[in-house]
This record gives structure tokens, sequence and C-alpha cells, in this order.
């Protein structure tokens, strides 16, 4: 089976961490016999597997092509500058995302990303831990409505950074969406390309053309709606009556209409009717 860099499957880096990273020192892939299901696994570098070996079962954005679970749906977040930022799996139960980096050729990444997100989670008063996985650690973080967890991989000149999030409990580590989350892990292939970019850049994402056809038509589908709503409402606008005053000889003063009550907006924000 094909699988990563073996030369970059243990880390031995010595930089300065925080307790708890120490306190899990050696909890890598390979390290424990739990990780036997993952240790021959991705995910998988493109140029040892080659582009003909990639198939058709994955989805491919470019730098990263990521397998879809059963019943999966795509979600695809765009950028104000009309790229797409992001395309994240969404399951029953909760929401994947897989996004590569650049990185150095040696590993260590991952654990000093993995410390500055546990200090970020921690000072917007969410629940932090490490706990271990089958690639190392991963960092869980939740709060009394969400829950997240970040599981990182280094890889040659990459590092891919897989987040789950769903409602309180969705990310446990034993939650079926962590077991999805594992399994889309782990047959991810990384397209990592010879363009040179700083450590910690975002590899490029690039949406296949069907797809982005389908979020094209629908932008111009919302585009003609409203169109179609603001000509609505200049053409009201054109045959609103003049502005009540004193009535004419032989006029009669029209009846006074009732004044319409504003509508009320949906309660929160869009995040917090998501759930997070």
């Amino acid at each position: 089976m094909f699988g990563r860099r073996r030369k970059n499957r243990t880390d031995h880096t010595t930089d300065a961490t925080t307790d708890e990273f120490e306190r899990i020192e050696g909890s890598y892939a390979g390290d424990h016999s739990d990780d036997a299901a993952f240790a021959d696994g991705g995910p998988y570098d493109i140029d040892e597997i080659g582009e003909d070996e990639v198939g058709t079962s994955r989805l491919d954005l470019g730098s990263v092509l990521v397998p879809i679970p059963q019943g999966g749906q795509i979600q695809v977040e765009m950028a104000p500058n009309g790229n797409p930022q992001a395309v994240h799996l969404v399951t029953q139960h909760g929401r994947i995302t897989v996004a590569a980096y650049a990185a150095p050729k040696s590993p260590g990444q991952w654990r000093e990303v993995a410390a500055e997100l546990s200090e970020t989670l921690r000072n917007d008063n969410a629940t932090v831990s490490m706990e271990t996985g089958p690639w190392g650690r991963e960092l869980h973080g939740s709060t009394p409505n969400a829950d997240m967890r970040f599981i990182g991989v280094d890889g040659y000149r990459w590092m891919i950074r897989c987040v789950a999030a769903g409602p309180a409990g969705a990310a446990e580590a034993n939650s079926p969406l962590i077991a999805a989350a594992h399994a889309v892990l782990a047959d991810t292939v990384v397209r990592r390309g010879t363009e040179p970019h700083p450590v910690r850049t975002p590899l490029p994402v690039v949406l296949p053309q069907a797809l982005a056809d389908q979020l094209a038509a629908a932008a111009a589908q919302q585009q003609q709606q409203q169109a179609a709503r603001q000509a609505g409402g200049q053409q009201q606008g054109q045959v609103r009556p003049q502005q009540q005053g004193a009535p004419t000889a032989g006029q009669q003063a029209p009846p006074a209409r009732p004044q319409p009550r504003p509508r009320t907006g949906g309660s929160g924000s869009a995040m917090q009717q998501l759930g997070f």
C-alpha cells in the first residue's frame, strides 16, 4: 500500500513547548500497537504514488485530494475575492475540513501549530485537551454549544490539518464524526507541487470544473432573483400615491392606511444559528 515519506513518521524535534505537550512525548503513529490500522496508510504524497494511481474516487481540490464519506455533501467556502477558501465535507454527525499547508522539509510544524491553536482556543474560553490519535497529538476543544478536533500530519514540505466540528460531544475520541475524519485523512493525497510557498501558507484550493460550474450557476441564479426583487420594489415605488395633503375642493381625503409593523429578523448571528 502507498504511504507517506517514511522518514517523517516520527517527530524528533526538541522545540520548547508547553508542559502538556511534554507529557504526551512519544505519542506518534508507530509508537503504539493501536495505531496499526493507519500506520501503513495515508495521507499520501502524490510524488510517491503518481497521478495515474490516484483514480477518480477522491474529490480533486488541487493541493489535496480527499475521499467523500458515505452520505456526505460538499460545502464550499469562498474568500472575499471570490476564490475558494475551503471545502467542507458535511456529514450527518458534523463537518470535516482537510487543508494542506506549506512546511519545511523537516517535520515538526504541526507540533508548533497545535500549541498555538491550544492557546487561541483557551483565550476563547474553550475547554482544551491534548489527546493521542493515529498520527500523534490531536487537539480537542469544546464549548457548551460546539465540539472541535484538530488533527495534524507532517509530510515532506507540507502539513495537513484536518478539522472535525459539530455540536457538543460530536468530537469525542470514539465518536462517529472522528472515525469518519480519521478515515478521510488516511485516504487523502497531497499534491504539494514545486512552487515555492512561505511556510504555513495554505496551499491553493482549486475546484473541479463541474463543481465550479455549479457554483457559478447558483450565483447567477441568486443575482437574477435579487435583481428581480429590486425591480419589483422599484415598480411598487412608482405607483405609490402622492403624499397626503389638504384635499382640493370637491375631493374627499383618502382614508388613512395602517402602517405595517417592522419585521423582526432571525434570532442571533448565523454562527449562533448553526450552533458554533
